[in-house]
């Protein structure tokens, strides 16, 4: 297939997706995904998915319910915990984008919902976020490897407002990210 019947099958399939319920329902079925559609076709709705996620977190950001890392942090969602102490809890993530994908998360939020909203007295927690950071990688054994990537709102895809980092490693990772 050239550029150009790439170019004009995306378009086409965009439009599509955009448009007609029925084509969304077949392209999220495996069974009935055709052969012929371009493989960047999912990580089209996975960015979408995504944003429309982001948004919906957002607009819900502030209202002081607890968050699905607080149900983690109490045990009434099972997670699998790879370190803890009195100030942060880390488990692995359950979509992992690398094969060592870890979250970092402060066991008491405190307003610290983004790093936009870091505050003076937020200055301990955030360093001990990222020493335990260094501490999950020393464990993970990617220590000479690994990338920290926090989300800071709805641009950049933040759909948990709990303050957490990203830890990825694993495998070699590119440059420039997203």
């Amino acid at each position: 297939m050239t550029s150009i019947q790439a170019a004009k099958t995306l378009t086409l399939t965009n439009s599509l997706w955009r448009n007609s319920a029925k084509f969304r329902y077949l392209a999220t079925t495996p069974a009935l995904l055709p052969l012929h559609l371009p493989r960047h076709l999912c990580s089209v709705r996975a960015k979408s998915d995504e944003e429309a996620a982001a948004k919906v977190a957002a607009a819900n950001a502030d209202s002081g319910g607890p968050t699905i890392f607080d149900k983690i942090i109490s045990k009434e969602i099972p997670s699998t915990i790879v370190y803890e102490d009195e100030k942060v809890l880390a488990f692995r993530d359950i979509n992992p984008q690398a094969p060592v994908h870890v979250l970092v998360i402060p066991k008491l939020r405190d307003g610290l919902t983004q790093l936009g909203k870091a505050e003076p007295r937020h200055v301990d927690i955030l360093g001990h976020l990222f020493y335990a950071a260094k501490i999950v990688a020393e464990k993970e054994g990617i220590v000479n490897g690994f990338r920290i990537v926090i989300n800071n709102g709805p641009t950049a895809c933040q759909s948990v407002y709990h303050l957490h980092l990203h830890i990825l490693g694993g495998r070699q990772l590119k440059w420039p990210p997203g």
